[in-house]
């Protein structure tokens, strides 16, 4: 294994956040299904992480979410959309690899493993940010019309939708509590986003400017 690799494997944790979903599957019983829930997610990372890699993009840090996970990359908002659309992709792939592997197990593993690996796939392809979906589109719109105010655009049609889910998941719970949570926790990840959103338009003024 890369030594750059290694080391960033070494560097990778999980989201506090994480914590109670995983300690009430144990408490459950659900031993079997959390080990299989966290292998699925640690392979998703490790996707970005190989697609980083041949992006030759140093990843600084990657943090496991309960939709998937967070890769902190050198480079930030200076990375080309087209490196950005590439690691973005590595997440999803390695899941499709995932599934391309089920048809080969015992059935026992496999149809607990084909069902986790359907629902982190639908769940990280929602084009909303910063699901894997949402990253991909917005690497897109990037790539046709490089301007901080088309980021800022999408990120706002991003916590429209995420708010509408909140609201649907809270009207039918009990049933959707674990959309809801997952919804919240998006919510503070876009919101966190929306504040970082004027160092990207500071970056395009400033930077981009004296570049070109």
């Amino acid at each position: 294994m890369d030594e750059r690799a290694y080391a960033t494997m070494m560097r990778m944790t999980i989201h506090p956040l994480f914590l109670p979903i995983l300690f009430s599957m144990i408490l459950s019983g659900n031993v079997s299904y959390y080990a299989l829930i966290l292998t699925s997610l640690i392979i998703h990372e490790l996707g970005h992480i190989v697609a980083a890699f041949l992006c030759k993009v140093k990843v600084e840090r990657c943090v496991i979410m309960p939709y998937g996970g967070e890769i902190e990359l050198q480079g930030g908002i200076s990375l080309s959309p087209n490196k950005q659309l590439i690691i973005a992709i590595g997440g999803p792939m390695a899941t499709l690899l995932c599934l391309c592997v089920v048809p080969f197990l015992d059935p026992l593993l496999a149809d607990p493993l084909l069902k986790i690996q359907l629902i982190l796939l639908g769940i990280n392809l929602i084009p909303i940010w910063p699901l894997d979906g949402g990253r991909i589109i917005l690497s897109l719109i990037l790539l046709i019309y490089p301007k901080a105010r088309f980021y800022e655009m999408y990120l706002s049609i991003s916590l429209i939708l995420t708010i509408l889910t909140m609201i649907i998941t809270f009207i039918l719970l009990p049933k959707t509590l674990f959309l809801l949570v997952l919804s919240i926790f998006i919510f503070l990840r876009l919101v966190s986003e929306w504040r970082y959103r004027k160092y990207r338009l500071a970056f395009e003024k400033h930077v981009m400017k004296r570049l070109t």
